[in-house]
């Protein structure tokens, strides 16, 4: 299989083959031509050169449909379903029950809610706009609609890096009732440990070429990472990272951050589900939230950044007046930055350029003089931002629809670090990117912490809040119930502190209260 844009080849002579019955996981490090591959078998990118075969016969899909015709079912990494429709619309959207082309609503309703209940998924009713939804539930809702569908081959991409664990066992259950119904599925992961945890066999692409297929069971992490990168990497996603200095050298120790003002203070912040949110992060500290999916961490960064409204309490930066933010460009003006969790929806305009999508946020304050935007300076910043992030593109006049998750995502944070600001948000910042994106990153943190920015991560990943951050909340139900230095966390005491929340409520349903 080869496919190429005008003069540029990602995917050179790749050779695949997947078995009935096998989970086979497909690694790489972004833009290797992983998603490529996945979407040319999905009848989403056409092949320019090259050939497949289904069970022997010859298969050549134009379009998506012509491959959920031959059994292709496909969850892409970025979500794709209708914001403005329902979830039992969006379940069935493609073969809605109908009786004369007049929808049953009651036989609609009926069996989205027997796709949802295979998925445990008793708090979403299918009457909820997905715009509605977080992306945690929204990816669930995604994953159950395909796995609605009977297929001979089922392509995930990235499905669990805005779940929570509990969520992935869910899907590796129903993932392992696939496997032993015959059907065969690739599966893309930046998360070793769950290659581990579930694939049959390994093939590994660098650079849009074939390096190898391997027995699961036969490579440890360590071997993926080196044949994803060529050379041996210290860092991998199960827990065997590099650690930040104990304390942070930024911060120095407990006296030295009690003398520091702080650069976000957030006071009683009512939203929605979030209730009575107080803490503030201080200059050079990276502050991490963890919590289950649904536990209002997106929630809560959105308050703060005005995205939606405060009912009650206030935000305060950089000692300037507390108030409670009506809109973004209020949160900005005042020096607050948001990479958001949804970077395809919420964080970058796909059709524009790199150099386009750079400039966003400091368009007025950089970029235009009397009105009159200077592409030149424009894109000597773009250059710089690239360069700095090493983000892999031809040019900075490439469409960052085309670039890949982890390289979009180094553009969605250019575009704050190009505005600068005393505090910047983040949630979910390496969801979906390869290791070499993540560990530059997270090299971006510290360089942030280092000049004096406040730092605040939202993350689903345990591990990579412990690697991060100063200090760690965790939020559970809406409120935040327990913050600590990082040293004094564990996996099991986050857990514990995320369930703490769910235990109140059944104490109070139990007495009454």
């Amino acid at each position: 299989m080869t496919k190429r844009y005008g003069n540029v080849t990602v995917l050179r002579d790749v050779d695949f083959d997947l078995r009935r019955g096998e989970i086979h996981a497909l690694l790489g490090a972004n833009g290797a031509g992983k998603s490529t591959l996945c979407k040319m078998i999905a009848g989403l990118t056409e092949v320019t050169a090259g050939g497949m075969r289904i069970e022997g016969d010859g298969y050549a899909p134009h379009h998506k449909q012509a491959a959920e015709s031959a059994g292709v079912q496909i969850i892409q990494q970025e979500l794709n379903l209708i914001a403005t429709l329902s979830v039992a619309e969006n379940l069935l959207l493609n073969r809605l029950p109908s009786i004369a082309g007049i929808v049953s609503s009651r036989t609609l309703h009926r069996q989205a809610r027997a796709a949802l209940d295979r998925l445990q998924l008793d708090d979403v009713d299918t009457h909820t706009v997905v715009g509605d939804l977080g992306v945690g539930r929204r990816q669930m809702v995604e994953i159950a609609a395909a796995l609605a569908r009977e297929c001979k081959i089922l392509i995930l991409d990235e499905p669990t890096a805005a779940l929570s664990g509990s969520e992935t066992k869910l899907l590796f259950d129903q993932l392992s009732q696939l496997r032993d119904r015959g059907v065969g599925m690739i599966y893309i992961s930046h998360r070793l440990d769950e290659v581990k945890r579930i694939a049959d066999r390994v093939t590994v692409l660098r650079d849009g070429r074939h390096v190898g297929t391997e027995d699961a069971e036969s490579m440890s992490t360590d071997q993926m990472v080196q044949r994803m990168s060529g050379e041996l990497s210290e860092e991998r996603f199960g827990g065997e990272i590099h650690q930040r200095p104990q304390p942070s050298t930024a911060l120095g120790g407990d006296a030295d951050r009690r003398s520091k003002s702080a650069v976000l203070e957030v006071q009683g912040l009512c939203c929605g589900m979030v209730r009575d949110v107080s803490f503030e992060v201080l200059p050079g500290e990276t502050f991490g939230i963890a919590g289950l999916v649904g536990s209002g961490r997106t929630e809560l960064l959105r308050a703060i950044f005005g995205a939606d409204r405060a009912e009650s309490g206030h935000v305060c930066v950089s000692g300037k007046r507390p108030t409670r933010f009506g809109h973004p460009s209020q949160a900005v003006a005042a020096g607050l930055a948001m990479v958001t969790e949804d970077r395809k929806q919420n964080g970058l305009l796909l059709r524009q350029s790199i150099r386009c999508n750079t400039s966003l946020s400091a368009m007025v304050q950089r970029f235009s003089r009397f009105g009159v935007i200077t592409p030149a300076r424009e894109a000597s910043v773009a250059g710089e931002m690239c360069r700095a992030m090493e983000t892999r593109c031809t040019s900075i006049e490439q469409s960052v629809g085309t670039l890949s998750g982890g390289n979009q995502q180094k553009v969605a944070i250019a575009k704050w670090l190009t505005r600068d600001a005393d505090v910047f948000l983040f949630d979910e910042p390496t969801r979906g990117i390869d290791v070499g994106a993540r560990r530059r990153i997270y090299e971006l943190f510290e360089e942030l912490a280092s000049a004096g920015k406040g730092i605040l991560i939202v993350s689903s990943d345990l591990d990579e809040l412990m690697e991060t951050c100063d200090r760690i909340a965790v939020m559970s139900a809406g409120r935040l119930v327990e913050t600590r230095e990082r040293s004094s966390w564990n996996e099991d005491a986050i857990l514990q502190a995320s369930f703490a929340g769910h235990r109140t409520k059944e104490s109070q349903s139990l007495t009454g209260t």
